[in-house]
């Protein structure tokens, strides 16, 4: 497959669209049984695109879908932006509540159900009258006609929504625009040279930015392929790792943690890993310890950086390859700015720690229907104004330190309650992370992680024990 696209695209199934015109049977999706070539995905979009469209949803609808990682959640994504709607995407194992929660924020015209995979879902399901979509892994329930569409030029730049939720559990919804999605897919696949050839392990749930943006579009960006698992099992990655041709494994520091333990309780130093060239954290702070020993066991540089479901990804990356002493979370990427703001509200120089505000392609427009949150986190000049700390070294990478303020109106990404299979851990490294944990709540981590629901992501505990 060729790594060159031919024109600039203005919505994310038209990146989808050009791989596909360009190798129909170059593999895509690795799944536990079988491949699917990106012909083979097409085939599903179509059949969703015409679905949506014979059900009446148009330019501006929302369509929620309760998911875990599967072909048809990736099919349903695509086939919305064919069709102008947004999708919206909620992890099954939120409980029901939240689930109806965030189907009311979303004034969703269809709830979508990947059964196929998840049980999860199929309970949700079992809770709406709904009927077949023509895909088998999915249920669906019949359109809402009360539900109204969003007009104007915003209708056309958004492509998703992803919630987010504070203590107060009122959800939020993070418009993510077509445009910020697809600078971030160049954006992380150059910054780790990725191509057709590389595969990646892709279990973090596409209904999260880590998901949707990190591995999904940046690898439909490059062409490259998908190891798609639904729910995390420390003994698939070694034995993708080993068998499967893995080159990049990506994930929060819990993830590294669990593999860790999992290392130690099979008595194995170094995990045969022949193709791995890729290794890479954020969603959570990292601890040194962590990184000096996952560097040691893998043999190749953690990689970190810094982001949030506001940015539609990351605001800075480490360089590849580069080796560091530290935790930074790396250098600023192209088409973002950074500025570190005083309490008085002055830029501050090098070595100064301030608060992060953040502004560039990949901001969102604002939160869904809510302008009086918006107008709290969206400064003069179009500055996003993170309430995160942190500071620029002399050679402008970013370290990031901690929280501003615990009354940050951000209602950040609720991840799914603790259970089977469930996103590893997500909350087990927090003590070290720069004072952003107390009394076992997360503070908030890079890429949107709420401080009292982190821990509902943690799967079955691993041979490395709770955080101390």
């Amino acid at each position: 497959m060729s790594l060159h696209l031919t024109a600039p695209h203005t919505r994310i199934h038209q990146l989808f669209d050009e791989r596909v015109a360009q190798a129909p049977a170059h593999p895509f999706l690795y799944l536990t049984q079988g491949m699917m070539t990106l012909g083979q995905l097409a085939q599903q979009v179509d059949l969703l695109e015409d679905e949506l469209c014979k059900a009446g949803v148009r330019v501006g609808d929302r369509v929620l879908v309760a998911a875990e990682n599967c072909p048809e959640h990736v099919a349903l994504v695509l086939a919305c932006s064919r069709v102008g709607a947004w999708a919206c995407g909620v992890n099954a194992r939120m409980t029901a509540s939240e689930v109806a929660a965030f189907a009311d924020k979303a004034d969703a015209r269809v709830l979508y159900f990947t059964v196929g995979v998840s049980e999860a879902a199929r309970q949700h399901a079992a809770q709406y009258d709904t009927q077949a979509s023509v895909l088998p892994g999915l249920q669906r329930t019949l359109v809402r006609p009360q539900a109204t569409a969003q007009t104007g030029e915003l209708a056309e730049q958004v492509a998703a929504i992803i919630f987010t939720s504070g203590t107060t559990g009122q959800p939020k919804g993070v418009m993510l625009t077509h445009a910020g999605l697809l600078q971030f897919a160049r954006v992380s696949a150059q910054s780790r040279q990725l191509g057709a050839s590389d595969r990646s392990y892709a279990y973090l749930p596409m209904t999260h930015i880590f998901g949707l943006g990190t591995v999904l579009m940046a690898s439909l960006h490059a062409g490259s392929g998908l190891l798609m698992r639904s729910q995390f099992d420390p003994a698939d990655v070694f034995h993708a790792l080993a068998h499967h041709g893995l080159t990049q494994l990506q994930g929060p520091p819990a993830m590294f943690t669990r593999l860790l333990g999992w290392l130690d309780g099979q008595g194995i130093r170094q995990p045969v890993a022949p193709d791995l060239r890729y290794v890479y954290t954020g969603a959570a702070p990292l601890d040194l310890s962590v990184k000096q020993a996952i560097e040691a066991r893998f043999g190749k540089p953690l990689h970190h950086g810094y982001g949030l479901s506001e940015y539609a990804g990351a605001l800075t990356l480490c360089r590849l390859n580069e080796q560091r002493a530290d935790t930074s979370a790396g250098y600023l990427v192209e088409g973002a700015e950074l500025r570190i703001m005083g309490p008085d509200g002055q830029d501050l120089p090098a070595g100064e720690t301030g608060e992060i505000w953040m502004r560039g392609v990949g901001l969102m427009p604002g939160y869904f229907r809510d302008p009086e949150i918006t107008a709290q986190v969206i400064k003069s000049g179009g500055w996003y104004a993170s309430g995160d700390l942190g500071r620029q070294d002399a050679d402008g990478a970013l370290q990031v330190v901690g929280r501003s303020r615990d009354d940050h109106p951000l209602r950040l990404q609720r991840l799914p309650r603790r259970g089977r299979g469930g996103v590893p851990g997500l909350a087990r490294c927090a003590k070290s992370g720069g004072g952003r944990a107390q009394s076992g709540r997360w503070q908030r981590g890079h890429f949107g992680l709420h401080r009292s629901q982190a821990w509902r992501a943690v799967g079955p505990a691993g041979p490395e024990g709770p955080c101390p």
